[in-house]
This record gives structure tokens, sequence and C-alpha cells, in this order.
């Protein structure tokens, strides 16, 4: 498993324990879980970025492939 320690200010700090406590619930999971939404939105951002860029650069990557 990959480890990563996070140093967040005072205020994120209590609201990530608040947040925990209320939902009973680990502040590392809570943590977790909002990691693996970010990554999920900013893959999907790229891969659509990706996708304009290639269809308006398809005839060049098209050459470049022959």
């Amino acid at each position: 498993m990959y480890e990563l320690t996070v140093s967040l200010p005072p205020d994120l700090g209590r609201a990530l324990e608040d947040l925990a406590d209320a939902t009973g619930r680990r502040p590392q999971d809570i943590a977790r879980d909002a990691v693996e939404e970010r990554l999920a939105k900013e893959a999907s951002r790229v891969r659509v970025a990706a996708e304009v860029l290639a269809g308006a650069h398809a005839d060049l990557l098209r050459r470049l492939g022959e």
C-alpha cells in the first residue's frame, strides 16, 4: 500500500475531524475518498482534452503513424 502524510492547516484538520466524528468514519477514509473523487474528475477532464486534441490533429497523427 502506498502511504502519504499530508499536513493540513488547523481549520481544515478540525473540519476533517468533525466530519469523521459526525459520520462515524475515520479521517483517513474520508481523505482517501476525496482523493479518489478528485483523481476520477481530473482523469475525465484530461481524457476529454486529449480526445479534442486528437480530433483536431487526426490528419497529422495519421501521417506520423505511416
